[in-house]
């Protein structure tokens, strides 16, 4: 019993040490494995808000440690190569170029709702947690908003595994993650982008050419005299 009740102190303690005195995180090249999907048949572009493109969580837990998680260029990393493996062609359209001068199906704009974490002295556990809620708006050609889609996503990672700075930013890695799986496989159910594709191909489709028989008709019309119509 002396020893078992030891055994959980030492467990409590090492917990406790793990998640305090924070830390300062930052994310540098996060990336997904290459997706075997079939890549829609559309030309997207996306454009990241500077929010999104420099994001910074800082949080102070239970009062007096300080975390600081930079998720820095991460997002726009892993969306590029989302939206690269996703759509036939793809570009980033960076702040200061106006959409409408370019060619395109559809524009994607990501951003983040919500940011929030947790650390082994909040959860008496060993376990480091994120979890995001990412945002997606979707334009057409002509600028009309055409979905806007939450996702949330969630991490976790254990700090004696990885230990408390590594942990926390695989946990932000892995919620990342987590939304490009969402995104991955509930987007075109979620947005219905893929439709942007087909009324595109539609509007593309030229007028048809009269036919040999419209012509024939039309030209035997033009022919009969007002006397000999009656």
């Amino acid at each position: 019993m002396a020893q078992r009740f030891r055994t959980s102190v030492a467990t409590f303690v090492a917990i406790g040490i793990a998640g305090c005195g924070g830390a300062q995180v930052t994310l540098h090249n996060p990336s997904i494995p290459e997706p075997l999907i079939d890549q829609l048949p559309l030309s997207v572009m996306a454009r990241y808000p500077d929010a999104f493109d420099n994001f910074v969580h800082e949080e102070k837990v239970l009062g007096k440690e300080k975390w600081s998680i930079d998720l820095g260029r991460s997002n726009r990393l892993l969306f590029t190569q989302l939206f690269g493996s996703m759509f036939t062609e793809f570009a980033v359209v960076e702040g200061d170029v106006d959409s409408s001068d370019l060619s395109f199906d559809a524009l994607i704009e990501p951003s983040i709702d919500a940011f929030e974490f947790s650390v082994p002295s909040q959860s008496q556990t060993d376990d480091f947690a994120v979890w995001i809620r990412y945002r997606i708006k979707i334009f057409d050609k002509g600028g009309v908003l055409i979905a806007n889609w939450p996702i949330a996503a969630y991490g976790k990672s254990q700090a004696s595994t990885f230990g408390t700075d590594e942990a926390l930013r695989r946990a932000a890695v892995l919620a990342m993650r987590d939304a490009a799986a969402l995104i991955i496989l509930q987007m075109d159910k979620a947005t219905g982008i893929s439709k942007l594709s087909q009324a595109n191909a539609q509007d593309a489709v030229p007028p048809s050419d009269p036919t040999t028989e419209d012509l024939t008709l039309q030209t035997a019309a033009e022919e009969t005299s007002p006397d000999e119509s009656g």
